[in-house]
């Protein structure tokens, strides 16, 4: 797994480095500004790249427009965005064209080793990693007249764990229920979000975007 690390922060920057470099992973340049990100990109063509939120020269969301633009030239890339607290802007152009290969965590997951890592490599195989926290605070802002009140609270619990990009039987195993009593709470979402089976999307992508979507709006 070839990655670009953007962050500016040199201490964390060279930290995840040297962590992912001992995981036996190609950390293939790591880099301080949304400049040298889209030049590593270009140049190194890396199958994933490793993203602040907030980079030089305002802080504000450079890097969520340098990781939208390397995606736009590299549609394969996955990127792994990190953040030090939960950003209400990420999703909308971040996640404009799907949640496949993307993943967003704060910054204070990192330090809990086995969770990151299975998160980057989650992005890496194609799948979403959205930070708990992330699901637990968009979900929280949502009003009661949003579309997510037609959900009930198990479906709610269910939906915030696909999000984090968990498959059935990992849903299963963490709400100790039946992978069948799974199946049957993600179909109950589907048609409660009007998303009939359809060829050309994925059903279960469109329903985490559209939740992440609609508690960005009310938030």
């Amino acid at each position: 797994m070839r990655i670009v690390i953007a962050e500016d922060d040199a201490l964390l920057r060279e930290g995840l480095a040297l962590l992912l470099r001992a995981e036996g992973l190609d950390v293939v340049a790591a880099t301080d500004s949304p400049t040298t990100f889209l030049s590593a990109v270009d140049t190194f063509a890396p199958d994933v790249a490793i993203v602040d939120v907030r980079m030089p020269p305002t802080h504000t969301d450079e890097g969520i427009v340098a990781a939208v633009e390397a995606r736009r030239r590299h549609p394969a890339l996955a990127v792994l965005v990190l953040s030090a607290y939960v950003e209400q802007t990420f999703a909308t152009d971040l996640l404009a064209d799907g949640t496949a290969r993307l993943g967003y965590l704060l910054k204070e997951r990192v330090g809990r080793v086995e969770e990151f890592l299975a998160a980057l490599h989650r992005v890496a195989d194609g799948g979403t990693a959205i930070d708990p926290e992330v699901v637990a605070q968009l979900f929280a802002r949502s009003r009661p007249d949003s579309t997510l009140s037609r959900l009930s609270a198990r479906e709610r619990d269910v939906l915030s764990l696909m999000a984090e990009g968990l498959g059935n039987t990992a849903i299963a195993q963490r709400l100790f229920v039946t992978d069948g009593a799974v199946h049957k709470h993600i179909r109950s979402i589907f048609a409660k979000l009007g998303l009939a089976p359809d060829d050309r999307a994925d059903r279960r992508v469109t329903a985490v975007l559209r939740y992440l979507e609609d508690a960005q709006r009310r938030g």
